[in-house]
Parts: C-alpha cells; sequence; structure tokens
C-alpha cells in the first residue's frame, strides 16, 4: 500500500514572497502538486481549464458548495472562489504533496474542513520590510498600497494561529525552512 500525501496551507501577507518559495517548492520537487482553484469568473487571455482554474457556472459552484464539496471558499468582486475536495483528496491518497496558496480566511476554513493539513504562515522580517517590499513593486496606486498594507496588519496578527512561522528575512533560507517543515528532501 502506498503511502499518503500531505496538505500544505501557505498563507500570509501580499509581498511576503509566497508566490516565490511556492515555485521553488514546485521546481524543485516533482512529487508536489498545486492545487488549482475552481472559480466563477470568465478565463483570462491564455488561461487553461484544469491548469489555471477550473472554470464554473455559479449554479454548478453553487451546488458544489450545498454538497460541502469545497475545502474553502469565498465571494470576491461578484464571482466565487474554492479549493475543490475531491481532486486534493484523490492526489493525497496517491501518495501526492499537495501545497495550497491561500489567503487567511481560506486558511482558517481549511482548519476546519481539513485539519491534519500543514498550515504555515510566510511572514516579513518586519513591517517596514514588508511595505518596502510592496512600494518596490511599483505596479499599484498609493490607495492600494495603503489597503494591501492595512490587510497585512491584520494578517500578521493572526500569524499565532498557524502550525509554524517562517520569517522571510532570506528568500532561500526561508525556502529550505518550509521545504522541511513539508518532509521534502532534496
Amino acid at each position: 500500500m502506498s503511502s499518503l500525501g500531505n496538505l500544505t496551507v501557505i498563507t500570509g501577507p501580499s509581498g511576503v514572497g509566497k508566490g516565490t518559495i511556492v515555485r521553488k517548492i514546485l521546481e524543485s520537487h516533482t512529487d508536489v502538486w498545486l492545487s488549482i482553484s475552481a472559480t466563477t469568473r470568465q478565463p483570462r487571455s491564455g488561461e487553461i481549464e484544469g491548469k489555471h482554474y477550473f472554470f464554473l457556472e455559479k449554479k454548478n459552484f453553487q451546488e458544489i458548495i450545498d454538497k460541502e464539496g469545497f475545502l474553502e471558499w469565498a465571494s470576491f468582486s461578484n464571482n466565487f472562489y474554492g479549493t475543490p475536495k475531491k481532486i486534493v483528496q484523490e492526489k493525497i491518497e496517491k501518495g501526492t504533496n499537495v501545497l495550497l496558496e491561500i489567503e487567511l480566511e481560506g486558511a482558517r476554513q481549511i482548519r476546519k474542513s481539513f485539519p491534519k493539513a500543514l498550515q504555515i504562515f510566510l511572514a516579513p522580517p518586519n513591517f517596514s520590510e514588508l511595505e518596502k517590499r510592496i512600494r518596490g513593486r511599483g505596479t499599484e496606486t498609493e490607495e492600494a498600497i495603503r489597503d494591501r498594507l492595512a490587510i497585512a496588519n491584520k494578517e500578521l496578527i493572526a500569524k499565532k494561529e498557524f502550525d509554524a512561522v517562517v520569517i522571510n528575512e532570506d528568500i532561500e533560507k526561508a525556502f529550505k525552512e518550509i521545504e522541511g517543515l513539508m518532509g521534502l528532501k532534496n
């Protein structure tokens, strides 16, 4: 009998480096699968069904909610987004490690729907460093930056809810620490 895979949830404020670390994990470990969300929004140019998202009609999405078929779900900008439970469970049963990069509220829902998941909070070394990173992107208005920082402040308060907190002062060090927490071998 093959061993089961694990579900790891990574969350943290915008600009902390979640995407970079997730990419490094996927590049280094072919046995890790990045969970794909379902959404009711229309596909954007270049997005592929089953690779970027599972695109659903609102009626179908609601049916899955009613059957408790999502590990977590939320409504944002008049569209629904969620993590389908079935495909995650299938991957885990086949021995695949599943990685989910998600925001705080989704992580809280997963704590209830899949309590065995390893929950990791990626944090900046300090708030001023996070602000520097967000501003350094140069992609957002001052208002959007202030909004992100206000949300980040609330998220940082919640880090004590997680199984592990990893400080991303150095991306390579944070990557190695998360790799270790996930039980991945080089």
